[in-house]
């Protein structure tokens, strides 16, 4: 289903083509017509990340523009509905050079440059029956096991397919299988790698296919209870347990978001031992326009968390720069959040958060380390006129470790989704 090309096709090839494969199927009942979608997203990002000391490469600095055409079909008449849908995706680029590559904007060639543009092109195909969905192609998913990354010009895709039931009340199912994965700056359909952050475990570790299964559970209104179970092919198996909470407290809004991963190798456990405990949570209180946050993330076993490389691990503590998860890894965040819309300019909001943590395990040795990262960043969304829904995003990042490179971080993003139909 999905198509990938290392050679990068027009804009206008790519649009051609995705909406041609939507739009040709048997029969083309009505439904499978009005109920369709289109949406072109644009996500202009620049990106510098300048290593504060250490060895290698001092600086990475890219700006590139992205787009993401997202096609959606209806169903077919009947009780057995069948659909299909379509990503387009073109990444160009605006600005690189020798020496300031590797922020996962752009792809980077053989011969250390980067391409002027790259594109690839997802299909899915869907069946349906009552409230039952399964999807076969191109995901871009967002569960607790396998958090597809999205925080460049292009998402990373899974390849696959997945099942979605809600046939009870209150009650969502969701499994499937993964195989192959398309990373955000590439055009190629590569094998699952496990992630090996600061040499957690061993490098380039690959598997056959992800299998999952989750459920989603509304207990009542306001508490949402979720189970997710992971195994990533001779790698390593995960448990997910997670609790969210929404409750009216005076005159605001507390919210808990509580977490625990349990992982442990399995199979032939080609990444060595894999034994990890991750509890974690954050809870928030918001008044008035302003929201107060504290979360804690705690590591135990004899290693670290154990997650899918490219993709956004499903933890608190996970931030601009860094995941805070490291073996023995215990680590506090305070975060505040501010809506301006309280004092007269909708639109504009504010975000500060600092994370710090401690007796980190350090691969490779019996000693441990403290690292600890501040973030904070102003969004504007433009409320009216000509450029209506344009946002704004300015981020900056400061990391400090005793066992990682230190790097100060600043993302310029300007971003807007326009409804074509």
């Amino acid at each position: 289903m999905p198509i990938a090309s290392r050679q990068a096709r027009s804009p206008v090839h790519l649009l051609s083509l995705a909406v041609s494969t939507t739009l040709l199927v048997p029969s083309a009942h009505a439904a499978f017509i009005e109920d369709s979608s289109a949406s072109l997203t644009t996500t202009n990002i620049y990106l510098n990340r300048d290593f504060r000391e250490g060895t290698g490469q001092n600086k990475r600095e890219e700006w590139g523009q992205g787009f993401l055409l997202d096609l959606q079909s209806g169903y077919t008449d009947g009780t057995v509905g069948f659909g299909v849908d379509a990503l387009g995706m073109l990444g160009l680029k605006l600005d690189s050079g020798g020496g300031r590559t590797g922020t996962d904007l752009l792809p980077v060639q053989d011969d250390g440059g980067t391409p002027d543009q790259f594109a690839r092109l997802g299909m899915t195909a869907k069946v349906k029956v009552s409230e039952t969905e399964f999807r076969y192609g191109s995901h871009i998913p967002e569960l607790p096991v396998v958090k597809a990354s999205d925080s460049r010009l292009l998402p990373q895709v899974f390849e696959g397919g997945l099942l979605t039931s809600s046939e009870l009340d209150g009650l969502t199912f969701t499994g499937g299988r993964l195989d192959k994965v398309i990373d955000r700056a590439s055009t190629n359909s590569e094998d699952i790698v496990l992630n090996s952050k600061n040499g957690r475990f061993a490098g380039g570790i690959t598997a056959d296919h992800l299998d999952l299964a989750g459920l989603d559970y509304a207990f009542s209104k306001g508490v949402t209870g979720r189970y997710y179970f992971a195994e990533l092919d001779d790698i390593y198996r995960q448990h997910f347990f997670g609790l969210q909470t929404t409750h009216a407290l005076g005159n605001g809004v507390l919210t808990a978001d509580l977490r625990l991963s349990i992982s442990d190798d399995t199979g032939a456990s080609n990444a060595g031992k894999i034994d990890n405990r991750a509890l974690n949570g954050l809870v928030s209180y918001a008044i008035a326009g302003h929201k107060f946050g504290l979360g804690y993330q705690d590591m135990s076993g004899d290693t670290g968390f154990a997650y899918i490389d490219g993709s956004d691990p499903f933890l608190v503590n996970f931030v601009q720069i860094n995941d805070f998860a490291n073996a023995d890894e215990r680590s506090w965040q305070a975060r505040y959040d501010f809506d301006f819309a309280k004092v007269g300019i909708p639109g504009l909001s504010f975000m500060t958060r600092y994370i710090s943590g401690d007796d980190a395990k350090i691969a490779g040795s019996t000693q441990t380390g403290g690292e600890w990262e501040r973030n904070t960043e102003i969004k504007y969304v433009v409320q009216s006129g000509a450029l209506k829904d344009v946002y704004v995003r300015l981020r900056n990042a400061s990391f400090r470790s005793d066992f990682a490179r230190d790097a100060d971080e600043n993302r310029i993003i300007v971003g807007y989704t326009l409804p074509i139909w």
